[in-house]
């Protein structure tokens, strides 16, 4: 068996201004309907809440945050930014676009864009994360492709 593969996740600011943005358009909204201090003091809330989480999972700010994953033993390993290591499968149902991967694990899902990864590493995350295996580095070349 080789050896387990790490995967250093960075921060995303591209998914923090996403979730902030969706956060406030979702106070926007709120305004349009309750209308008055009441409205703005809501809309603030989900502001807030907006920022919180744009910190916690897009910026790895958060202590709970996962910043780093080791794929290649009986069951990837998650590093969190306090320290802890978990453990755990990876549910069957899991979301891979060329944008994204997400991950349902335990009791929690972690969401990769492209820009947490280098591209190379990207790839290797999304193919693990649709096949359940990793490429292997070394190519099946026919002998005549490495003679021309």
């Amino acid at each position: 068996m080789s050896a387990p593969v790490r995967f250093e996740l960075s921060p995303s600011p591209l998914l923090a201004l996403a979730i902030v943005a969706a956060h406030a358009a979702a106070g926007v909204a709120l305004y349009l309907v309750v209308a008055g201090w009441p409205g703005v003091l809501l809309a603030l809330a989900l502001l807030a809440l907006g920022a919180a989480a744009a910190w916690g999972r897009a910026l790895l700010g958060s202590p709970a945050a996962v910043r780093a994953i080791e794929i290649g033993g009986p069951s990837p390993v998650f590093h969190l930014a306090n320290g802890e290591s978990l453990a755990v499968a990876v549910a069957a149902r899991r979301y891979v676009t060329r944008h994204m991967v997400v991950l349902p694990f335990g009791n929690r899902t972690l969401l990769v864009t492209r820009d947490m990864l280098g591209a190379a590493e990207f790839r290797r995350l999304r193919l693990w994360a649709l096949w359940n295996r990793l490429p292997s580095e070394r190519r099946n070349v026919a002998p005549k492709q490495l003679a021309a």
